[in-house]
């Protein structure tokens, strides 16, 4: 073999964005842009595709934190605030003198800016922490929570597992963590209508509202790359997560998952 011969370069890792394939280390940034373009809008685009019912799916994951006074909850990806708020309105007219009562993280700075905007507000200033933060690697100490929560973000996350693991680092031992997000469902005639709807609606919709159709065609596809529920239930019980459970939504369109750190 010639002396001159050249070494194979190794390949670079890549991941999906959507339907696409792009490096690993480029695929967060293409999802900052995708949250950037559409922070000021995100939450009317949630009721408008959604029909509102992203409220009750949510409403539904406040049910199972079950909030009382003192509780640290720690929620990530959750920029705009949503359920933040719904955790301190569950609260009411908490007397505990800890404040903030809920940290948000969020990656995207100008998702935590429309946060901060709606929780002015509603009154709810004193009650927040905001901190910009990647959920793969989580910029706070060891037990340090009662629970984490993520709606509708963990599939934005480029390494799940790692986002999994370091929720169950910064949970306090019985801590719990929940987790929404959206499903392939596998009923016949729910999955055709939903897919439908998925590629013919929402795309436009994003364009109509947002001025932006690329992003939503991003999201819908990236529903479709997201780990089946019994793949992403072994994710928490590899992260050491248990008595894990999965509550399937709206057919099976979404399912909130949960499990405890003991």
């Amino acid at each position: 073999m010639s002396g001159k011969e050249k070494t194979a370069r190794p390949k670079k890792a890549t991941t999906s964005f959507g339907y696409r394939d792009v490096p690993e280390e480029k695929r967060q940034d293409l999802v900052n842009d995708v949250f950037s373009s559409v922070a000021n809008r995100y939450d009317v685009m949630n009721d408008a595709m959604s029909g509102g019912l992203h409220r009750l799916w949510k409403n539904h994951l406040i049910n199972r934190l079950r909030p009382k006074p003192g509780l640290a909850l720690l929620d990530v990806a959750g920029g705009t605030g949503d359920i933040a708020f719904r955790f301190l309105e569950a609260l009411g007219n908490d007397p505990a003198p800890k404040v903030p009562k809920v940290t948000v993280c969020d990656i995207n700075p100008e998702m935590l800016d429309v946060g901060r905007g709606r929780a002015m507000d509603r009154g709810f200033w004193k009650d927040i922490e905001w901190v910009e933060g990647n959920a793969e690697k989580l910029p706070f100490e060891d037990n340090r929570f009662d629970a984490v929560t993520i709606a509708f973000g963990i599939r934005n996350v480029t390494h799940i597992e790692k986002a999994v693991a370091e929720a169950h680092r910064v949970l306090k031992p019985g801590g719990k963590y929940l987790v929404l997000e959206f499903s392939s469902t596998t009923v016949p005639m729910i999955r055709d209508i939903y897919d439908w709807y998925s590629f013919n609606v929402i795309p436009k919709m994003g364009k109509a509202i947002t001025d932006d159709e690329a992003s939503y065609q991003y999201l819908v596809e990236s529903i479709r790359k997201f780990p089946a529920p019994k793949v992403f239930e072994g994710y928490l019980k590899k992260a050491g997560f248990k008595r894990v459970f999965k509550d399937q939504l709206a057919g099976g369109v979404v399912t909130l998952y949960g499990g405890w750190k003991v």
